[in-house]
């Protein structure tokens, strides 16, 4: 069935329910009180603070987006996009998209306007629908992308060179449209992070997003009693598709804009949350709290939160011992996934193996995995080469670029273009990415491992390891490391810690500086690169 039967099996069945909340901690209005008062005098739905829907409403407002796009000459496979900050309206704007027959074509808000242009012309997006953060933006493009593209201003003051969302589907009915809708219909565009270059857009169908919710419910066992802290950007896979859980069980999920330890806390301990998706770099933020008495665990409620996974970006086996030293009664899950496999979860760690922190974990729900050589043989168990997946997620195409789509999928496998081992337990371990191995005097280096162990460098906040070029041995490794607050550290200090590794893989070169990561997560290490060697990306090469 198609993802949208789910919303509207959901209205049917728990229409009276809470769907979704907003808290947004930024809009001063909002209450300053423990979570005991806020038990007592919860905010309602008119508070700035915090906003709700049901699921009822949720569908209502899904239905009325669809039909505006209806009379707007929107037809079935036709494109629709996205440029929205995490809100309440965001979802229902997506299913709208999708109720309609249309195609969601999310796009990421840290985009300058010239991405935005790219994105939205190589999509084809006829509409697009975006908030007050990018007025500017848009406005900058308008004259490229066509008066033939509409505009739906989703806010308050809507410019004149747009329409107010709002406005336009007032009048709209609430009522589904009659659009027949199938599994094998194509559903949704999601770009790539654009870590190396400018990103692809990668063509999902229904089939593919109801595959990630089933797997989400299954792999953490979410119940409609469950209560979903979601806080990284809608607009990509992996927060979609972690909410995709809540979205199969009927249960209520919370929007947390803003990423603090104290907002984080507050919103588990005011909301009940009992499962929340975190980032390396948030988990760290709340360990340093915690440690430096900044926040004190007897201050929250947090006995109901129950699950706390990561994804994204390799973890820190050292991260998550720390973590358990706080939460020793806490559920732990890796989730590894791609856009192109429909977000997380096409390898998972799997919650009752925490054993085995480190590894990505094993095959997901409905999924197969091999690791390959060069010449796309599988290789020896122990041995290092390309992951492969294979799955019901597995994404369509990469949007207008069959060469690119052909060079990662083969015979239906999706090469990740991550390489990786598997342990006698039938374990992955992620080594790094194809693409960021360090050849360095014909030795191959995987920066995750040099990574993994400098993070458990008592006073390393973050850090990355990148090729630096050297006449002599072609490459060398460069740790950038970022300090935690208020530490200081010496170069001898980590050169002496490192003695522990094996020579050939001890970073010769340290400097410190402040490890850049995107809105996932994901060290920009393309930045780094430019930075620190002088590698700059060719833009028109990638735009071709």
């Amino acid at each position: 069935m198609p993802i949208t039967d789910l919303l509207e099996r959901n209205r049917k069945l728990y229409g009276h329910e809470v769907a979704l909340v907003e808290i947004n901690p930024a809009v001063q209005e909002g209450p300053r009180i423990t979570w005991r008062e806020y038990a007592l005098v919860q905010p309602t739905s008119s508070t700035p603070y915090r906003r709700e829907i049901t699921w009822s409403v949720f569908d209502e407002k899904a239905n009325r987006v669809a039909n505006l796009l209806l009379s707007r000459g929107i037809q079935k496979g036709q494109k629709v996009a996205i440029l929205l900050m995490n809100c309440l309206e965001w979802l229902p704007i997506y299913f709208g998209i999708l109720k309609s027959g249309a195609i969601a074509v999310p796009l990421n808000f840290r985009y300058t306007a010239d991405e935005i242009e790219y994105c939205v012309k190589l999509a084809d997006a006829d509409i697009l629908f975006f908030g007050p953060e990018f007025i500017g933006r848009v406005e900058d493009i308008v004259p490229h992308i066509g008066s033939e593209r509409a505009l739906f201003f989703v806010g308050d003051n809507c410019p004149s060179f747009a329409e107010s969302y709002h406005e336009a589907v007032a009048n709209c009915s609430s009522s589904a449209p009659k659009v027949l809708i199938e599994d094998t219909d194509e559903a949704a565009i999601y770009y790539s992070s654009g870590t190396t270059g400018f990103p692809k857009a990668i063509l999902l169908d229904h089939t593919a997003l109801l595959q990630s919710a089933r797997m989400e419910a299954a792999h953490h066992l979410t119940t409609h009693d469950d209560v979903f802290l979601c806080i990284p950007p809608l607009y990509h896979t992996g927060a979609k598709m972690h909410w995709f859980g809540s979205l199969y069980t009927g249960s209520k999920a919370v929007l947390l804009k803003g990423n603090s330890p104290k907002a984080i806390f507050d919103t588990v301990s005011w909301e009940r949350c009992t499962i929340v998706w975190l980032l390396v770099p948030w988990c760290q933020d709340i360990l340093t709290a915690l440690d430096r008495g900044e926040l004190r665990m007897e201050d929250y409620q947090l006995s109901q939160w129950r699950l706390m996974h990561i994804g994204a970006q390799p973890v820190p086996p050292s991260l998550i011992k720390h973590w358990m030293q706080y939460f020793p009664n806490h559920k732990y899950d890796t989730n590894y996934g791609l856009s192109e496999s429909t977000g997380p979860g096409c390898v998972h760690l799997g919650i009752d193996n925490i054993h085995k922190v480190g590894a990505i974990g094993v095959p997901g729900l409905g999924w197969k995995c091999k690791i390959v050589d060069e010449n796309d043989h599988p290789v020896k168990q122990g041995d290092v080469g390309e992951l492969c997946v294979k799955g019901p997620g597995v994404m369509r195409c990469y949007y207008h670029d069959e060469k690119a789509t052909r060079e990662v999928l083969i015979d239906n496998w999706l090469h990740t273009g991550d390489m990786a081992m598997q342990d006698p337990d039938g374990f992955i371990f992620l080594v790094d990415r194809k693409k960021d191995v360090i050849i360095t005097g014909g030795e191959n280096l995987y920066p995750v491992q040099i990574e993994d162990f400098l993070t458990a460098f008592p006073k390393v906040q973050d850090v990355a390891v990148i090729g630096l070029p050297d006449k002599r041995l072609g490459e060398i490794a460069a740790a950038i490391i970022q300090i935690k607050p208020d530490m200081t550290c010496t170069e001898e200090e980590i050169n002496e810690y490192c003695m522990a590794l094996p020579r050939y893989k001890r970073p010769r070169k340290i400097i410190f500086a402040d490890v850049p990561r995107n809105p996932t997560g994901k060290i920009e290490k393309p930045k780094l690169r430019e930075k620190y060697c002088g590698v700059r990306l060719v833009e028109a090469q990638n735009k071709a």
